[in-house]
């Protein structure tokens, strides 16, 4: 869900070959009607783990013990091949009925007519417990199309013990500037001799940290429209930024940053204790505690009281959406209804596809989570957020790969921020054009 998308070329080839079919004999009608008497049988598709597939399991069997007409049959994959599988049961009319969706391929669906506007199904579906800044993550041009199941936060974790090893302040997040995360990484990378750094370097693994740059400096990604539309200068400061922490040993050697993000979550710099301050989703904290074994803290990003607005927003961890093509829209509008509002299924699911985007069922499962999933919830609860970005465009799901590939370029000292800058934006623009 958060991690880097491998670019897949049949996945937007199958698509463009059934787009004109989708828009054409896309089947909304009925999604409010009343739900059958008749036996259903609703396909169910998503990503995951073992124990993600466990509790998956469990909800579904909740489920049809409250509606005994209605069989759901889960088809369950890994992310490295879940995408591939979806595109090409779709491209052959046979796609699942409820499908589990991420936010980078939202768009290429959507606007190709596979999914089901949900505003089609208020009957069965209640949004009630929703933010609208949480509903916004899954709207294209008034539609929405899909449902987030939890929802993150682009955050600052810092390692306390470190910094109370090494003897450097705690900063107040609801001041702080870029330049005081860099000086108090500074600190850290001096005391910590050239085998602790004050800062695990980011721009690798997700977008998320490119976002709330350029929304603190007063711009996006993209437009409405989906044009690539951030300023170069706003792109060569982000750059510029974290070239210099790596020249200055704030951060890591590039090797050294560039291995630890390969590696995943459990050898990067925070997990082993080698860094201070990092950039991760506030969802994160669990598994990294976990990993390093250490005190651990989400701050708000550095920058946001400096902002005219509030630059954090809602990251979906996931959706769920409804194919346009289901047979029965009103059951599996229902079912979508079961997972997103029952308390039973909450308190199975718990936090495991992300803090619940539903502050109804939130609350309902407090009680029941770790201390380190609570602060999670809470930092979210508190946190002033604006709207989310536009949805990435259809074409734009490569953009982790790219902005991996120019991170790596300015690091490595093969091009300038500037040329980088330029260089991507192109690149960017490309994938979204070529998708038209």
């Amino acid at each position: 869900m958060l991690t880097q998308v491998i670019r897949r070329a049949v996945w937007p080839v199958l698509l463009s070959l059934t787009a004109t079919l989708m828009v054409a004999c896309s089947s909304g009608s009925g999604a409010d009607g009343e739900l059958s008497t008749e036996p259903v049988t609703l396909r169910f598709t998503w990503w995951g783990a073992d124990d993600r597939h466990k509790r998956t399991q469990q909800v579904i069997e909740l489920f049809q013990k409250q509606h005994p007409n209605i069989t759901v049959r889960g088809e369950f994959k890994e992310w490295n091949g879940y995408w591939d599988s979806l595109a090409t049961t779709v491209a052959a009319n046979d796609a699942p009925d409820i499908i589990q969706m991420d936010e980078l391929y939202l768009a290429s669906y959507a606007e190709r007519g596979a999914l089901l506007d949900l505003n089609e199904a208020r009957k069965h579906l209640d949004t009630s417990g929703f933010d609208g800044k949480a509903l916004a993550t899954g709207a294209i041009d008034g539609k929405q199309y899909a449902l987030p199941v939890g929802l993150a936060a682009y955050s600052v974790v810092v390692n306390t013990d470190l910094l109370a090893k090494y003897g450097v302040a705690l900063p107040d997040d609801t001041k702080w500037t870029w330049e005081d995360l860099r000086k108090a990484g500074e600190q850290v990378s001096k005391a910590g001799g050239g085998t602790v750094w004050g800062i695990q370097s980011w721009g690798f693994n997700d977008a998320g940290g490119l976002h709330v740059w350029a929304r603190q400096a007063g711009s996006a990604l993209f437009d409405d429209q989906g044009k690539v539309v951030v300023p170069p200068k706003v792109l060569q400061d982000y750059w510029t930024y974290l070239l210099d922490i790596a020249k200055a040993g704030t951060a890591p050697p590039p090797p050294v940053t560039v291995e630890k993000a390969s590696a995943g979550l459990n050898q990067s710099a925070t997990a082993t204790n080698t860094a201070a301050f990092a950039m991760w989703w506030n969802t994160q904290l669990t598994a990294l505690t976990a990993a390093s074994g250490a005190k651990l803290k989400l701050l708000r990003l550095p920058g946001e009281a400096q902002a005219k607005a509030p630059a954090a927003y809602y990251k979906p961890s996931m959706f769920w959406s409804v194919s346009s093509r289901t047979k029965h829209p009103a059951e599996a509008a229902a079912f979508v209804n079961f997972l997103a509002n029952n308390e039973e299924a909450a308190k199975v699911l718990l936090t495991e596809r992300g803090v619940p985007a539903n502050e109804k069922t939130r609350a309902a499962i407090t009680g029941q989570l770790k201390e380190t999933d609570k602060a999670a919830a809470d930092f979210l609860g508190t946190l002033p957020v604006s709207d989310p970005p536009r949805v990435t465009p259809n074409g734009a799901s490569t953009i982790e790969a790219i902005l991996k590939r120019h991170t790596e370029n300015v690091l490595f000292g093969r091009a300038t921020p500037e040329q980088t800058a330029a260089a991507f934006i192109k690149e960017l623009q490309s994938e979204v054009d070529s998708a038209r």
